[in-house]
């Protein structure tokens, strides 16, 4: 695949970066132009590997050497073709996606990995630019009918293989707009959301309807599902009670299609118990994102939540720490700390972390090459109070990981004390799974020990004609694997209603253990 002296004769290459000081004026995605020989430079580096281990790294089964080497040879039309095959949003993962398929990457071993997310991005990008994206009407109608709930990659992913194959789908989500945390939680410097509707026009067009403001499940909490069961539960992308949201028994939906497919996505965010956790001025990220992105569409004036100004700290190391962190530089922050409890990671792989295993290592997104500051090994022990009820400060400590009876600890290093001001305090923890409320209480999900939805090998929940996909049973992940799940999961309910499918499945329920 690729030019057979390619790897030796072209660098590895990425699309410059705008300068800090011009993005950070606006919003719009922070990487410049890449030159189409460039692009074509790093499929020629694809190596003729025998196994080509980026296959095992893509949770999709991308078919990276083919698409690497017709881009390398010129034919963009085949390798948007052969993209589409096994991925339904190139553009996203193209855009969002950590890579894994490069960590696994054969040329990894002893040099720098083959550019496989930015190959993926050109190739979609010019089937956009060339007409080439059009929707792909079913040949025939099943007659049968699909809601999905959740208009995330995972629903998104499903219910355009359930509408390709001749089902009448339908997509409930209850945010003002479909892509949950695509639209909602993705800063537009990461992705704009144009990029998103032009997928949703495909969509749309190849049948597929969508009901925004709507949320499913009416939960023994009460009428309107609204009551929570653990701390912060109400806190996510929006709630049954929300204003503007109606409420529709999941039920009803069962009586009026063949099947639901579930795809609500781990929305129960993680939540800080130290005191002072209750100030002003103490939020979670979500909170504070998708305000941020709804004034980049216009929906709103201004966020009610700003970083002008201020002194900010965010808990939490991974992607939603950085979301928040480009946020906060792009409205303004006087400064922002940037906490995370674990180590920092090497700069290259220990000797422990092999190819072709995930390369843990420390990784610069384009919000920290914007300015703040990281500190590692460090946990909040109080949010300090002004007088007036706000927060002003954040006490804390440096810590270290000990074992104790074979269990990673996390123990105080003594004389570590320390205090940060801050006026805004974002919590940016991860997700501990699937809302109780709603959809799972009414109908009485079982759930798994990791508080997902529980499903069998074939994608179906303990409720008859219910399914489930993506983060809601497999808690906080990535988008690959939402895209993934959404495919493997619109096979399975095919396979339910007609008794055999054409559609593909890349993955199985429970395929994280294996990786």
């Amino acid at each position: 695949m690729g030019k057979p002296t390619g790897f030796l004769e072209f660098p590895r290459s990425l699309p410059a970066r705008r300068p800090v000081p011009v993005r950070l004026r606006d919003w719009k995605e922070v990487y410049e132009s890449f030159p189409e020989e460039e692009a074509r430079h790093q499929g020629a580096r694809c190596m003729d590997c025998g196994i080509p281990f980026c296959h095992e790294g893509c949770p999709l089964g991308n078919l990276i050497p083919e698409w690497n080497d017709l881009v390398y040879r010129g034919d963009w039309y085949d390798a948007v073709e052969r993209l589409h095959a096994t991925n339904n949003f190139p553009e996203f993962t193209g855009r969002l996606c950590p890579a894994p398929c490069e960590g696994s990457c054969v040329l990894g071993i002893n040099a720098e990995p083959v550019a496989i997310e930015r190959i993926e991005y050109e190739i979609v990008e010019r089937a956009f630019a060339e007409g080439w994206a059009e929707p792909q009407l079913p040949s025939v109608s099943t007659g049968r009918s699909v809601a999905v709930v959740g208009s995330g990659p995972a629903g998104l992913a499903a219910a355009q293989q359930l509408a390709r194959a001749g089902h009448a789908v339908t997509v409930y989500e209850r945010a003002e707009q479909p892509g949950g945390l695509l639209r909602y939680g993705i800063p537009e410097f990461k992705m704009e959301k144009a990029v998103l509707d032009r997928r949703l026009a495909q969509l749309r067009a190849e049948g597929v309807e969508f009901r925004c403001g709507t949320a499913v499940g009416v939960s023994a909490a009460g009428a309107d599902g609204a009551g929570p069961t653990e701390p912060g539960q109400e806190r996510g992308l929006g709630t049954a009670s929300a204003p503007g949201v109606d409420q529709v028994p999941a039920r009803s939906l069962l009586e009026t299609h063949d099947a639901l497919v579930l795809a609500g996505g781990a929305t129960l965010p993680r939540d800080l118990g130290v005191p002072g956790r209750e100030l002003a001025g103490v939020q979670l990220a979500m909170e504070y994102l998708k305000p941020s992105n709804l004034v980049q569409e216009g929906a709103l004036a201004e966020s009610p939540i700003t970083a002008a100004g201020k002194d900010v700290i965010i808990i939490g190391g991974g992607d939603t720490g950085a979301d928040c962190l480009g946020t906060a530089h792009r409205q303004g922050a006087r400064s922002v700390h940037q906490l995370e409890i674990m180590p920092e990671p090497p700069g290259s792989r220990p000797g422990d972390n092999p190819w072709p295993t995930w390369p843990l290592v420390l990784r610069t997104s384009s919000a920290h090459e914007e300015g703040g500051e990281r500190l590692y090994a460090v946990t909040t022990t109080e949010l300090v109070d002004d007088g007036s009820g706000r927060v002003a400060g954040l006490r804390g400590h440096r810590v270290e990981l000990v074992a104790v009876d074979g269990r990673p600890v996390f123990e105080p290093v003594p004389d570590s004390d320390f205090e940060l001001p801050c006026q805004l305090v974002l919590l940016a923890m991860g997700f501990l799974g699937t809302e109780r409320q709603g959809v799972v209480g009414e109908l009485g999900l079982e759930l798994d020990p990791r508080g997902s939805v529980a499903c069998d090998g074939g994608w179906a929940t303990s409720a008859d004609r219910v399914f489930v996909c993506g983060d809601m049973t497999r808690g906080q992940s990535l988008i690959v694997w939402a895209i993934a799940e959404g495919r493997s999961c619109a096979a399975a309910v095919d396979r339910a209603l007609m008794g055999e499918t054409a559609l593909p499945a890349p993955i199985v329920p429970g395929q994280l253990a294996l990786r």
